[in-house]
């Protein structure tokens, strides 16, 4: 497919247009930042204009797109003002989907965040391993948009049956250069409570990514992204008793699994992640 990816020059965004470019698909790299590479054409996604017009073509790039890969945004609570990453965010992404409706481009793939389903967990999850079956908690900001872009996709394919819309809540994404930073975790596991010790590997975004991009069916979906297991070297049943005693643990629990639930995305979509800190 012809993929157009915005962030491409991202944490993630990197990753998935090699990841992507691997296996097969022309990716068209759009960024706001980034060195004149082959291949990359910077945007600023929230000129409407600029985002219909690379949508719809580029000299020297494309003329016509089969889907779009929408990362592009300010990544994290904090790093700008609240109105600043509202405005950011929540634009660009209304401009994506609405440019890629415009062009006739049926299939896009946007980033959500494990943040909608309560990060930092200050108010404990209603039970575990958590899922996309409770309503959304956003609480910052950041959260608050995503949670919006998800509302945004879900009643846009209303007006079009034949869009498909899937929003992918990636964990905190790592890549194997962060991995030595994972001993320092060890001794102090109430530092990554705030995700119930979650992450997830940019690969295996990546491969979350391709899945959605050649099999999400017509309509909108959500699914939680994470590794198969945490940053712990302790179980994931002894963090949950220590940590969140009160909250509902609803299944026996593998020795390190993940308690950002990923089997919706394992039975939907095909996601079998294939990366671990531990390897």
């Amino acid at each position: 497919m012809r993929i157009a990816l915005t962030g491409a020059n991202g944490k993630l965004g990197s990753v998935v247009e090699e990841e992507l470019t691997a296996a097969g698909h022309d990716v068209i790299a759009l960024d706001i930042v980034g060195a004149r590479r082959e291949g990359f054409t910077r945007i600023d996604l929230t000129d409407y204009g600029s985002v219909a017009d690379a949508l719809a073509g580029i000299d020297e790039r494309h003329r016509g797109l089969d889907g779009v890969v929408h990362l592009g945004a300010v990544p994290a609570p904090g790093l700008e003002t609240d109105v600043a990453t509202f405005h950011n965010n929540m634009l660009g992404t209304f401009h994506v989907m609405q440019a890629a409706r415009r062009a006739g481009i049926r299939r896009i793939v946007t980033a959500s965040s494990e943040t909608v389903l309560g990060l930092p967990f200050d108010v404990p999850p209603p039970y575990a391993p958590v899922d996309e079956e409770y309503d959304t908690r956003p609480e910052s900001m950041y959260s608050l948009t995503k949670h919006l872009e998800e509302e945004l996709g879900r009643k846009l394919v209303r007006w079009d049956p034949q869009l498909s819309i899937t929003a992918l809540r990636f964990s905190n994404v790592m890549v194997p250069d962060d991995y030595a930073g994972f001993e320092a975790f060890q001794s102090d596991p109430a530092s990554r409570k705030w995700n119930l010790w979650g992450y997830i590997d940019a690969r295996d975004g990546a491969q979350a990514i391709d899945l959605a991009l050649r099999g999400a069916a017509p309509g909108f979906d959500r699914f939680i992204i994470a590794a198969a297991d945490t940053v712990m070297e302790r179980s994931s049943a002894s963090l949950m008793q220590e940590f969140f005693p009160e909250v509902a643990v609803r299944r026996s629990l593998g020795e390190h699994e993940t308690l950002l639930s990923i089997d919706r995305a394992r039975a939907v979509l095909g996601y079998d992640p294939k990366h671990s800190w531990r390897d």
